[in-house]
């Protein structure tokens, strides 16, 4: 059983959703929320904040490996360069705290928890809940960060779902693909 950290990083809102893995795919939630700084702070200020409380939740509940929505690129420039910055301070935390970090692409979140890998915010929501057995409402920002940790959670037995490589097929040598081609083969 492992302690994953799901983090959906942002200046004025980061979410977070830390869960317990068990075998064969099971999960339990543990915490999850949203670290919001207040918005009328400058951003060097808000970035501190969320910096401190992410802090806070990497020594308070010590997972062994978190896990990062990576960036994506949008129209707007000067919002992908504050995401960028919230990202750091979380990956920077994340690391100081001790635990190996992972990033995914958006597309394979929602891929990993609904089955499509285009899917609405809604539908990643309500599968989170029903994957967590979680019935009461969650925030946007903590359903996100939770389908982060379910994501790493689904992915952490391949070989490909290590700290600085890529995920997918293109990432895999062939000993990673013999691996799961034994690990297929077993019941």
């Amino acid at each position: 059983m492992a302690l994953v950290l799901g983090l959906d990083p942002g200046s004025r809102h980061t979410g977070y959703g830390l869960i317990r893995t068990g075998g064969r795919g099971a999960a339990a939630l543990v915490a999850c929320g949203r670290l919001s700084p207040p918005p009328a702070w400058p951003l060097p200020s808000r970035l501190a904040r969320l910096h401190q409380g992410l802090t806070e939740l990497m020594s308070g509940h010590r997972p062994e490996a978190v896990a990062v929505e990576s960036l994506f690129t949008g129209r707007n420039i000067r919002s992908a360069v504050i995401l960028a910055q919230a990202r750091g301070v979380a990956l920077l935390a994340a690391a100081q705290g001790g635990a190996e970090v992972f990033e995914y692409a958006p597309r394979e979140i929602k891929n990993a928890v609904t089955g499509y890998g285009q899917a609405g915010k809604d539908q990643v929501a309500f599968m989170v809940a029903e994957l967590l057995n979680h019935r009461e409402p969650l925030s946007p920002d903590a359903a996100d960060a939770l389908a982060v940790a379910l994501c790493h959670a689904g992915r952490a037995d391949w070989p490909a779902a290590k700290p600085g490589r890529g995920g997918g097929w293109r990432g895999l040598s062939e000993d990673d693909v013999a691996a799961l081609s034994q690990a297929r083969r077993r019941p």
